[in-house]
């Protein structure tokens, strides 16, 4: 009878192994089922919180790219003031250096050809005013010494304008 209790006390320990391996079965079944039916509620509420956070990321992307732009742009401007002001000095440092250049080569200033077309002007004004007035008679020589004279002048007229403008 030993070993019947034995086979008995065997077999219901063996037993108590089965059902407990059977129990812990059925809990990870359990779980498993019940993660199923609140699994998809979880899943959606993940998304949901998932959509809500690209949002608040996406508007804090923008922001801050909206600031980058206005920082850029004030760069830029900045960059082409300054670029502006320097192609200024550069392109007087030249005007002043090729204007030396001619007046060692003797060639007259911007200031002398205006001075000279002022001049011309003066004269063309004065010219004008003395062909609108009555002639008197000429001092000295004939006719033909006041049209030679008129000649000279007019054609003078012609190369002024044909001189390039002071400026």
């Amino acid at each position: 009878m030993a070993t019947q209790d034995d086979e008995n006390g065997n077999n219901k320990g063996a037993d108590r192994i089965k059902d407990s391996a059977q129990q812990i079965w059925l809990a990870g079944l359990g779980a498993f089922a019940k993660m199923q039916q609140e699994g998809s509620k979880a899943f959606e509420a993940l998304v949901k919180d998932g959509a809500g956070m690209q949002k608040k990321t996406q508007a804090a992307a923008e922001e801050t790219l909206a600031q980058a732009q206005t920082r850029m742009a004030g760069f830029a401007s900045e960059f082409g003031t300054k670029a502006a002001g320097q192609w200024g000095k550069l392109e007087n440092i030249f005007e002043e250096r090729v204007a030396r250049a001619l007046e060692k080569l003797g060639l007259p200033s911007a200031a002398d050809y205006a001075a000279l077309q002022a001049r011309v002007t003066a004269l063309e004004a004065e010219l004008q005013r003395s062909e609108t007035k009555p002639a008197a008679a000429p001092a000295r020589g004939s006719r033909k010494t006041a049209g030679r004279s008129a000649a000279p002048a007019a054609a003078a007229k012609k190369t002024v304008r044909r001189s390039p403008k002071a400026g």
